[in-house]
């Protein structure tokens, strides 16, 4: 019995373990229903499997990587917090990453995982070529010269279309960030967000959401050495106060719902500035140990303060029994053209929604996908969602050519599942 890291879907299934090319092709030739299941931190069920569950755990670490032009191939199965040290130990990096590291690197990219910048994509805007396993077994390469369609579909491809077995992504120098976190009020950081996403390399708030306070961060490329909080300050500020100390209120939150509301303005007013620098990969991941469920929608940028105004209106008339403790997190990304990416074709904005796991949600969690879906909100495709085919298909113009592409390359549908049959169709 396998269960996800937020305890919302589970499944039994044989598991198979493959450390090689052959291996995987053999489990996809098994006659059965396979899916690859990364680290399990999908909110949703993308990751379950029926018959065959893929493991690659076995099938982990850089393959070769250049350090003159930046280009990495690195295996499927490969962490994202263990790719990160081993570029870090090649003086490379990602150009931008999410605040959790726990995915596997094939995960991340194919569920249109994000960090944030207006001037930067989605993590899988870094793919410089794939290499998959096809329902027949074969294995092909794709790029944007070697079949292009197949590239456009496999970039953010939801595990639908074969099994990525290696990726080649276009790294970066390491590089030094400048972190700077302050305290602020929701429409003073509403007001000049356009101004902050037009002069900040990566830029994001979190809003205590029953309340108007917020957390602000920014982190900029500097050239000059890194000078990292103490160890001492790490374990203070992120495993007492973000992890165990918020852990506890969590608790209280549950035990005693009709508080959240206050301690949503506690938590707030407690947030001091913090200022350090660190390598990159140090400074956008933050460790994660209290759990929660999540839902995110992508919306164009500019209906930004219009749908957080709306949420706040929602967010006075909520009984508290569904009160959220968990802070919302906003940030942004680029428009690309990678087909099922959630950042397709315009410039966007993220707005992630988290409870503490045993808390209620559903009422937020409607109300919010409600109101995304008046300005065309596209759900992050690995998080909790209850959109179909019919209404996903108006949200991506190449939606159709995605579905194309996969019948031509897994039209028996190896590599479906309930998941895949509700958001693509059966």
């Amino acid at each position: 019995m396998w269960t996800n890291w937020a305890k919302t879907a589970s499944c039994s299934a044989r598991i198979v373990h493959p450390s090689s090319t052959d291996e995987i092709a053999e489990a996809v030739l098994s006659g059965s229903r396979v899916r690859a299941r990364g680290s399990g931190h999908s909110f949703n069920d993308i990751a379950v499997a029926s018959d065959v569950a893929l493991d690659l755990d076995r099938w982990t670490g850089i393959v070769r990587a250049d350090t003159e032009t930046g280009l990495v191939t690195v295996r499927s199965g490969t962490p994202l917090w263990a790719f990160n040290a081993d570029l870090h130990r090649l003086g490379l990096a990602m150009p931008n990453l999410g605040d959790i590291d726990a995915q596997t690197v094939a995960g991340a990219v194919s569920t249109s995982t994000h960090g944030t910048g207006a001037k930067l994509g989605v993590l899988a805007t870094a793919i410089h070529s794939l290499e998959l396993v096809l329902a027949d077994g074969s294995v092909v390469s794709c790029s944007r010269t070697e079949r292009p369609e197949l590239f456009n579909a496999a970039r953010v491809g939801l595990g639908a279309l074969g099994v990525i077995s290696t990726l080649t992504l276009q790294c970066v120098p390491s590089f030094v960030l400048q972190a700077s976190e302050s305290p602020g009020r929701l429409d003073a950081v509403l007001d000049q967000f356009d101004d902050l996403c037009a002069v900040e390399d990566h830029v994001e708030f979190h809003w205590f959401t029953h309340s108007d306070r917020v957390i602000l961060k920014r982190n900029n490329r500097i050239t000059t050495p890194a000078r990292p909080l103490s160890k001492l300050r790490q374990a203070w500020e992120y495993e007492v106060m973000e992890n165990a100390a918020f852990g506890a209120v969590t608790k209280v939150a549950k035990t005693f719902p009709r508080y959240t509301q206050r301690l949503n303005e506690l938590c707030g007013a407690l947030i001091s500035e913090r200022s350090y620098s660190d390598y990159s990969h140090n400074v956008f991941v933050t460790p994660r140990r209290v759990r929660f469920v999540e839902t995110e929608f992508s919306i164009p940028r500019e209906t930004l303060t219009d749908v957080l105004r709306e949420l706040r209106a929602v967010a006075r008339k909520l009984d508290a029994r569904d009160h959220l403790i968990v802070p919302c997190e906003v940030r942004v990304a680029q428009a690309d053209d990678i087909w099922l990416s959630t950042a397709n074709g315009r410039d966007t904005a993220y707005i992630s929604m988290h409870q503490a796991l045993g808390m209620q949600y559903k009422a937020f969690f409607d109300a919010y996908a409600s109101i995304a879906a008046s300005v065309g909100g596209r759900p992050h495709w690995g998080k909790m969602h209850d959109l179909t085919a019919d209404d996903l298909r108006p949200l991506y113009p190449h939606f159709d050519d995605f579905l194309r592409v996969r019948d031509e390359v897994d039209p028996g549908r190896t590599f479906t599942n309930a998941y895949l049959d509700r958001v693509l169709g059966s």
